[in-house]
């Protein structure tokens, strides 16, 4: 989520910095155009700032993309364990960083363990499944 309001802020700033670039100010409230009669423009200079742009927005929707990706996973294996009747979901932090999964919490017996475990790794796009619970 933090990504993706990184973006919003991301490209918000390149338009207002491309709207400045260009000549545009704000006055009282109101947008004035650039001053003169024939605008010029410098084509060599909008495609560098265009590609720096493109650039940044590229960026941001990468890191959208893996956060929207991470948090898919994780919502995916809270749902499975709050679903199963045998593990306590509060009780288990679910963490997810590009596939890997880290389960943290208590559970109250082995079973309950390999059982969070199981569900852990059985959802499509875990690569890898660590164990930080606690048997209590």
């Amino acid at each position: 989520m933090r990504a993706l309001i990184r973006l919003i802020v991301v490209v918000a700033i390149i338009a207002v910095a491309a709207g400045y670039l260009m000549g545009y100010r704000v006055r009282d409230g109101r947008v004035l155009r650039p001053s003169g009669d024939v605008a010029t423009v410098n084509s060599e200079k909008a495609r560098d700032v265009g590609a720096a742009i493109g650039d940044k927005v590229a960026t941001g929707a990468n890191a959208a993309q893996k956060a929207l990706a991470n948090g898919s996973l994780t919502t995916k294996i809270k749902a499975k364990m709050a679903l199963d009747d045998t593990i306590k979901a509060a009780a288990i932090d679910v963490d997810t960083a590009d596939g890997v999964v880290t389960l943290s919490g208590s559970v109250k017996s082995e079973a309950q363990r390999a059982r969070a475990m199981q569900l852990a790794r059985e959802t499509d796009g875990v690569t890898a499944v660590t164990d930080r619970l606690l048997v209590r």
